[in-house]
């Protein structure tokens, strides 16, 4: 009988592969001096018509209510510290992810409010 041979798995792909490169000088993110990454990540996120969209959702959180905050063109400290504004306005918890401010209970009109008095042009979305 003849042994089988077996292939070595493949090596996953190196850390480098992950991060991000210039796009203008193909330098690592932590490098580069021109802040294109920036400009574009700043395109990505923004993509929105400036519009401050208020939703409430029940999907995947086992019925329980949570307000939404979409469409802030913020940078992640600024929109740390909005969303502890809001949280203490309302008196309740929250979180942010991908962007959007997570705020538990039902506390649209309010931050609707919150928002107006702060110059955003707010829109209520949803029943």
């Amino acid at each position: 009988m003849s042994k089988k041979s077996f292939r070595k798995p493949e090596k996953p792909a190196p850390a480098v592969a992950h991060k991000l490169f210039c796009p203008a000088h193909s330098f690592p993110e932590s490098t580069c001096l021109c802040g294109a990454l920036k400009k574009q990540a700043a395109e990505k996120s923004d993509g929105g018509d400036g519009v401050v969209r208020v939703s409430r959702a029940t999907q995947g959180r086992k019925g329980k209510g949570v307000t939404l905050i979409h469409g802030l063109p913020l940078e992640p400290e600024a929109l740390k510290k909005l969303a502890k504004q809001l949280k203490q306005r309302c008196g309740s918890g929250g979180s942010i992810r991908d962007g959007v401010i997570e705020i538990q209970g039902e506390h649209r009109d309010v931050l609707v409010e919150e928002l107006r008095q702060m110059g955003w042009k707010v829109k209520r979305v949803g029943g």
